[in-house]
């Protein structure tokens, strides 16, 4: 099943979406998928650390950092997740630079073969993306496209037709990381997507409690939460640790 159809289906029967990000090639990062997604994920969001994350702010920029002095490499990360055993998808995201490097087939063919479900590539353009997006698309990869608040009703049509999987409302100007409220620029870019597409909409903007994911969930089928579980990373968290602040996150959906 692709990940479009479960997340279409969990929607169905009602349930808010989740999805943790977690730097690939810091500490221990596959034990940590394992517990999250024990925890309540209905997909896991790999990082793949890049020397130059324009999107990211200082806590994944540092992950970023960390994993790359380890000896982490694009084709390590993806290997490696061929290893991990787990009943939701996993998602890679990746700035473009690898992608072309390896050149666009053979990255996608490398992510089938890992048993990936999807890729998120932050810096690729809508108009500009559609060798790679036909070369994901022939491997079996969903290829997620961003929209942002500045996105024009025509480019945002757009965006939700070629996208795949879900569609990932970034929901702040700005880099990433957390926020001790939810602004209501995000709330506003749920209103917009859902009113836009009934593919799967999901926010990512600095959720830092499970209180924060339902507010966001109310407005939108789910949520991304990505620095608030890095910097458990970071801090040097267990990976049971980190399983249960995402169960938290998926208290705070369930709840709500």
């Amino acid at each position: 099943m692709t990940i479009e159809a479960r997340f279409r289906a969990a929607r169905a029967a009602g349930r808010s979406l989740l999805v943790p990000y977690l730097t690939g090639g810091l500490g221990e990062w596959r034990a940590t998928i394992e517990e999250v997604a024990a925890a309540g994920a209905d997909a896991i969001e790999i990082g793949i650390p890049f020397s130059d994350p324009i999107m990211d702010g200082p806590v994944i920029q540092e992950s970023s950092q960390r994993a790359l002095r380890s000896g982490a490499t694009p084709q390590g990360i993806v290997a490696e997740l061929a290893g991990v055993d787990v009943d939701v998808p996993i998602v890679v995201m990746t700035y473009y630079n690898p992608v072309h490097h390896m050149g666009h087939r053979r990255f996608a063919d490398s992510l089938a073969a890992a048993g990936v479900g999807g890729s998120i590539v932050p810096d690729l353009p809508v108009d500009e993306s559609d060798p790679w997006i036909e070369a994901a698309e022939a491997a079996g990869i969903e290829n997620i496209l961003l929209a942002a608040p500045t996105t024009t009703e025509a480019r945002l049509a757009t965006i939700c037709a070629r996208s795949r999987g879900w569609i990932y409302g970034i929901a702040l100007l700005g880099v990433t990381g957390e926020r001790s409220t939810v602004a209501e620029a995000g709330l506003e870019m749920g209103r917009r997507l859902k009113a836009a597409t009934d593919k799967p909409v999901l926010l990512g903007l600095g959720i830092s409690d499970g209180a924060q994911a339902a507010t966001v969930a109310a407005v939108a089928d789910g949520v991304i939460v990505g620095s608030a579980v890095v910097r458990r990373q970071l801090e040097g968290c267990s990976p049971s640790e980190i399983g249960a602040f995402v169960a938290t996150l998926r208290d705070g959906l369930d709840t709500a």
